[in-house]
């Protein structure tokens, strides 16, 4: 057969499967093979292989990382679970090992209970304003505001104002009630306030300056009990009518005088009829005179509670010069005496906060779903010794289960230590 002849029969019937037995590829220069025409192993048999092992750990490793310098909650990846505890959604169940607001977990439990604080005030008034409320809903229609005593937001502890005594006739009153009784049974009573000095001492034209307590207000007037100033470094707790009586200047505490605040608390702690009387600046007892006393009985007398200025004397009051914020009085001991103590760092409440720690605990993650079957797990935890030394798979041990809880097994514990 000619070349042409052979030339036209192809453009006339086209190719058949014995017209293209050995086409070279450089030949084919367009179209596309169909998938079911590739075979895998035409594929594979050209590829690498890969472990990837070295990326899972990098990006688990920067998982941690990210979870721990942008503060993000628990979240799950491919086969692994992260949690810096900035809320508690990654934790399944826990006893006595709580999660702190402060993003961690620990074996201190803390709790809130209700106190019998009788009187307290504790809002942020309006700047010049004479308008003042006893928190605890007993005393608000029994308080008489004498004076200039305002409220100023120029200075304040906590909030947005205080509560300012000019030291020329400002102070506070509230009628005689039993709440003002130093409590005879096994609570106790405490009297505390935050102050802050604004004039000089003697602006009362007397020298001293009463800070808080009950009194009848006259010369000489009982009973005597209330805690006044007579110098700048020194606080004294006068009552006449008690056995003994606790007039006697404080010797160790800050001077009041230095323009700070200071937490001034007057407690009473009852043992049958033979409790201790106390006060403290700042959490520091005094140790000088009566303030500390180890034989106290108080009698429950008559007189108004009065918040800056004392009784009369030698025809002269003295009334307070400075600012007071959030004042309590309450029917329990809150502090023990003799025992130092961290003075209250938010304004005062009708509840007390206990923190209780726990020797044993634990707290269990959320369940994790691997995508296949697993034979290894592990865990990464910063911890720190808050309390002691822990000893590292003795005291905090690590368990993991792989049957969702129903069984754990311990398992060593890598950890890195948070100072």
């Amino acid at each position: 057969m000619s070349r042409a002849r052979e030339l036209a029969d192809i453009i006339g019937g086209g190719f058949t499967e014995s017209d293209v037995p050995n086409l070279s590829a450089g030949k084919i220069t367009s179209g596309t093979f169909a998938d079911a025409r590739i075979a895998a192993s035409n594929v594979s048999q050209h590829a690498q292989s890969f472990d990837d092992n070295d990326i899972v750990n990098d990006i688990s490793t920067l998982a941690l990382r990210q979870a721990s310098n942008e503060n993000k909650a628990a979240y799950n990846t491919n086969s692994m679970f992260v949690d810096v505890f900035q809320d508690d959604t990654g934790i399944a169940s826990n006893t006595n090992a709580p999660r702190n607001t402060d993003e961690y977990v620990s074996a201190i439990t803390t709790t809130q209970t209700s106190i019998p604080v009788k009187f307290m005030i504790n809002q942020n008034g309006s700047n010049d304003s004479q308008s003042f409320s006893d928190a605890t809903g007993n005393h608000s229609s029994a308080m008489g505001i004498y004076g200039g005593t305002k409220w100023k937001t120029s200075t304040y502890k906590f909030g947005s104002s205080s509560i300012y005594f000019d030291g020329s006739g400002d102070y506070i009153k509230i009628n005689d009630h039993n709440d003002w009784n130093y409590d005879n049974d096994s609570n106790g009573f405490t009297s505390e306030m935050w102050y802050k000095q604004a004039g000089t001492t003697g602006e009362d034209g007397y020298g001293n300056a009463a800070l808080f307590g009950q009194h009848t207000g006259s010369s000489n007037g009982n009973p005597r009990r209330f805690v006044w100033r007579s110098s700048q470094s020194g606080l004294n707790h006068y009552a006449s009518t008690d056995t003994p009586d606790g007039a006697g200047e404080v010797s160790n505490i800050a001077n009041l005088e230095d323009g700070n605040w200071h937490h001034i608390a007057l407690v009473y702690e009852h043992n049958s009829g033979n409790g201790k009387l106390g006060f403290a600046v700042n959490g520091v007892w005094g140790t000088t005179g009566a303030n500390v006393t180890s034989s106290y009985s108080p009698g429950n007398s008559s007189g108004s509670y009065y918040i800056g200025t004392g009784q009369a004397s030698n025809g002269l009051t003295s009334y307070l010069h400075g600012y007071v914020d959030s004042f309590r009085l309450t029917h329990k001991s809150l502090y023990t005496i003799g025992t130092n103590f961290t003075a209250p760092t938010t304004a005062f409440t009708d509840t007390e906060t206990t923190l209780t720690t726990s020797a044993t605990g634990n707290f269990i993650s959320n369940a994790i779903t691997a995508p296949s079957s697993v034979s290894k797990m592990g865990a990464i935890i910063t911890y720190e010794n808050a309390q002691g030394t822990n000893a590292l798979n003795t005291d905090i041990v690590l368990q993991l289960s792989a049957d969702n809880g129903s069984n754990f097994d311990k398992s060593q514990l890598i950890f890195q230590h948070h100072s």
